[in-house]
């Protein structure tokens, strides 16, 4: 939970190519983390699912926060509600009497276009009422067994306290609330990013309330060298950044003898690619929309995180039934240098991640620029 406040949120995200995002986020920084903790902490009530920078795992008291996101999503929710008419209905009164349930409890012969339907509607009506009334916050994620979810009734699943406070909240509040955990999330940050906020602004709405907390000194706007994007910090932040100044002086940062960590594509730190970009001269984009004869690191290719450096990119896949991670492409950015401690590092990292899957055999079936781990 400590690492889950910091962070703000934890996207979520159903790809599995290994463990899923939220669970790699985690197991990046929490040593001996497991994913059935996350799990727990959402069936104990301490967590919520809802839209933040996308759809996310969010600590249980910033639910009434997100307010004016569920009166937003309520009113583009409307049609598609009001078409399923009594289904909707239906699918309340069992989760009155019955819930939390799975999809799976609910039947219905219809078909209706859902969010992944491109030409013909393969959606089942009620899964379709489902995630239309989790969209509006009506009902919620109350726990998950594996990859499935258990849904319930908002109003009796959150504490009372918490509800209340979300119902005196004004618009106004709650987003402004939302910026500035948005802030505290991001930490360095830019106008130009459309999620500023995780709400609808536009681009002088973002420059008016970015321009609004420089003048109050909440925040403070950053020189880089070379970087034209203009960045800004808490004010909050600054003594760590002098100090991370100090001790880490420019052209000194390395990659020789420091942890390593394989970021999943939804991590928080790769959330906005031109940040990472000007930050740590790195692109990435996240191949898994891109056809299999485009794709240039691979379906999965996760960010390798040296220290404060990225370095490299590696293309997991998981073989569950026979317990065996394959690593279809490791590649190291053509500027790093391949020392011996490097290489200890990423091999220890490599054999940390597959026993995190409970791989018990490693394979390496392409590595770019002669990397030699096994």
């Amino acid at each position: 939970m400590q690492i889950i406040r910091q962070l703000e949120c934890v996207q979520l995200d159903a790809v599995a190519s290994v463990a899923r995002n939220q669970h790699l986020v985690l197991a990046a920084r929490v040593p001996g983390y497991q994913p059935e903790i996350l799990n727990d902490l959402l069936a104990e009530g301490q967590l919520f699912e809802y839209w933040a920078n996308a759809a996310c795992t969010i600590p249980m008291e910033d639910y009434p926060k997100f307010e004016a996101t569920r009166l937003r999503f309520q009113n583009q929710s409307k049609v598609e509600l009001d078409k399923l008419g009594s289904v909707v209905d239906d699918v309340l009164d069992k989760l009155q009497i019955d819930g939390p349930l799975p999809s799976r409890a609910f039947k219905a012969e219809n078909r209706v276009h859902g969010a992944w339907d491109n030409k013909s509607p393969k959606t089942k009506e009620t899964s379709h009422a489902l995630n239309q009334l989790l969209d509006a916050g009506i009902i919620r994620v109350v726990r998950r067994v594996g990859g499935e979810r258990f849904f319930d009734l908002t109003e009796r699943t959150i504490p009372k306290n918490l509800l209340k406070e979300a119902e005196k909240m004004d618009s106004i509040e709650s987003n402004e609330a939302l910026l500035e955990k948005y802030i505290r999330a991001y930490r360095v940050f830019d106008a130009g990013d459309p999620r500023l906020g995780w709400q609808k602004m536009s681009a002088a709405q973002r420059r008016e309330a970015i321009t609004k907390r420089v003048e109050n000194g909440a925040i403070i706007p950053l020189e880089m060298d070379d970087v034209h994007r203009q960045y800004y910090i808490l004010a909050e932040d600054l003594d760590a950044l002098k100090k991370h100044e100090q001790f880490t002086p420019k052209g000194e940062s390395s990659t020789e003898d420091v942890p390593i960590r394989f970021l999943p594509p939804l991590d928080n730190l790769l959330w906005r690619r031109e940040r990472l970009a000007d930050l740590f001269d790195f692109s990435y984009k996240w191949e898994v929309y891109t056809p299999k004869a485009k794709r240039k690191y691979g379906y999965y290719a996760m960010p390798i995180l040296a220290g404060d450096c990225l370095v490299g990119r590696i293309d997991p896949g998981l073989d569950r039934e026979n317990q065996h991670l394959n690593i279809r492409l490791l590649q190291l950015e053509h500027s790093v240098n391949m020392t011996p401690n490097l290489r200890r590092n990423l091999k220890e990292a490599i054999e940390s991640f597959a026993a995190f899957h409970q791989a018990q055999t490693i394979t390496i079936e392409q590595a770019m620029q002669d990397v030699r781990i096994f």
